[in-house]
């Protein structure tokens, strides 16, 4: 395999892993390509209305559990004077609020955050459901029970499996003219039209359970949960609404409570009453990964650097700069362009410095500092010192360079100047020593042809760096630096002519 196929085969296979992962956390799981991009927060709240009657009152409410295409961000309670806690029951986790003294009309408040996740919803509710007692129908009188013996023979008869039964059967009881034994069972039964087709699949041995929920629009008040059945025909489960029949289940559908046990219990109160409303808001996905609440979707995302502490990620978000700066330095300045530079990468790092102190005001630092160096340093030189030490001096006088500059600015109120200290000094006492040894050997017209192509590189660097859009990136999405690998592997075995040389060699050309 010859070097220029195994050079070609590794930028590829880098390139296609960067980018497929950044596929991957784009498309699955919702995390921004651009910056500021946001996403619907919904706040779903529940208020709980009921009158006092001079004692103690209990209240419980049921609370909606986790499920797929729906993400809980946060929960919040207001109830004054009121005693909450959560409990685990055996058909679900319920609210509770207690107080021992209780006059008067009273208000308590639920409210939820939730986020919907990214991507079509597909169903994963293909879980067996718990065997159910069969209804016999025996607490009722004798002619409803034939009534519903005849109205379920009468759904059979039109029905081919447990989906056409179950959509019949609510089509009878939703119909404008409901037949004979629809009115029957709904006047005597003293149960709703939910209870009621719930009971008859039940007694058809359908595995069948409750679902009360809502869909999660913008701005709406006092509404009620919508009720629907979920059926099992022995592989999925299939929603069915109580008015449309057979409905696909959307992903804003978002579940409150499952089963038939009471959304709210309220003991040693009277005129009890519950209403929902919904409002949505526009929300920077950026701060939802801050605040971690997208981390726990993959498992990819407990290996980011968002599981890091605040402080680490602050000094990681200037770090993943350096390879992009890299990439304009190393790469499309020196090696395309063919600009000269004092030293390799140290425009990269002077380009961090103009990210803390602004591009004008590190301008007129770094050629104050770098100018008032090489005065001294040229003085160094006449007093023969050794490398070492003559560079442990020129430090020590940008230390002191630095500092004088930082006080006098303080003084005159000038703060630009005070962010002096984000320059690094090694460089900068690496860069004097260079300078001068490149104004003895070459003169002083190489040291202003290096010095001012590392500024000009160093200033697209800062533009490059301090882009947002590169930022954001960067950050978020670390496997780029794959795909900047790869293209400084392919561009590294460039050997043509540079643009500068282009320039140089045209009247060799004409």
């Amino acid at each position: 395999m010859s070097k220029r196929f195994q050079v070609l085969f590794i930028a590829l296979g880098l390139a296609f892993i960067g980018f497929f992962i950044v596929w991957y956390k784009v498309s699955l799981l919702g995390i921004p390509f651009l910056p500021h991009e946001k996403r619907s927060v919904y706040t779903v709240g529940a208020e709980i209305s009921f009158e006092g009657q001079k004692k103690s009152v209990l209240v419980s409410m049921a609370l909606p559990e986790p499920q797929e295409g729906i993400q809980i961000l946060s929960e919040d309670v207001a109830s004054s004077g009121f005693g909450y806690a959560e409990a685990e029951t055996q058909n679900g986790k319920r609210a509770e609020w207690s107080k021992r003294y209780v006059v008067g009309p009273q208000m308590l408040y639920y409210s939820l955050e939730v986020l919907i996740e990214p991507g079509e919803y597909t169903s994963k509710r293909s879980i067996t459901p718990i065997e159910q007692e069969i209804e016999t129908l025996s607490d009722l009188p004798d002619i409803l029970q034939t009534t519903a013996k005849n109205l379920l023979d009468d759904v059979r008869s039109r029905s081919a499996d447990i989906h056409s039964f179950t959509a019949q059967l609510i089509l009878d009881f939703s119909a404008k003219e409901p037949s004979q034994a629809v009115k029957i069972m709904l006047k005597e039964g003293g149960m709703s039209k939910l209870e009621m087709i719930y009971r008859l699949l039940r007694y058809r041995k359908i595995p069948v359970r409750q679902i009360h929920g809502l869909y999660l629009e913008s701005e709406r008040r006092n509404i009620a949960l919508t009720p629907m059945l979920d059926v099992y025909d022995g592989k999925d489960w299939q929603l069915y609404d109580l008015n449309k029949g057979k409905v696909i289940r959307h992903k804003n559908f978002f579940v409150w409570q499952q089963g038939s046990d009471s959304l709210i219990d309220v003991t040693g109160a009277k005129k009890s009453n519950i209403s929902f409303s919904l409002n949505e808001r526009q929300v920077p996905v950026q701060y939802l990964l801050d605040k971690k609440e997208l981390l726990n979707k993959a498992a990819i995302l407990d290996f980011s650097l968002f599981t890091l502490p605040i402080s680490e990620q602050n000094a990681y978000r200037h770090i993943l700069l350096v390879p992009f700066g890299a990439l304009v330095v190393v790469v499309l300045l020196r090696i395309l362009v063919g600009l000269r530079t004092s030293g390799t990468f140290m425009p990269v790092l002077i380009a961090l410095a103009f990210m803390e102190t602004t591009l004008f005001a590190g301008l007129i630092m770094f050629i104050l500092i770098v100018g008032m160096g090489l005065v001294i340093r040229s003085y160094l030189s006449s007093l023969n010192m050794l490398l070492v030490a003559r560079i442990s001096a020129v430090m020590i006088v940008v230390i002191m360079i630095m500092s004088f500059m930082s006080i006098l600015s303080f003084k005159l109120g000038i703060k630009e100047v005070l962010t002096v200290t984000f320059f690094p000094m090694i460089i900068l006492a690496w860069t004097i020593e260079r300078m001068s040894i490149l104004w003895e050997e070459e003169g002083a017209n190489e040291v202003f042809i290096q010095g001012g192509g590392s500024l000009i590189v160093a200033i697209f660097a800062y533009f490059a760096m301090s882009d947002p859009f590169i930022s954001h990136i960067a950050f978020n999405f670390p496997e780029l630096l794959l795909v900047v690998l790869a293209l400084i592997i392919l561009l590294g075995r460039y050997s043509g002519y540079r643009l500068s040389e282009l320039i140089r060699f045209k009247s060799m050309v004409e």
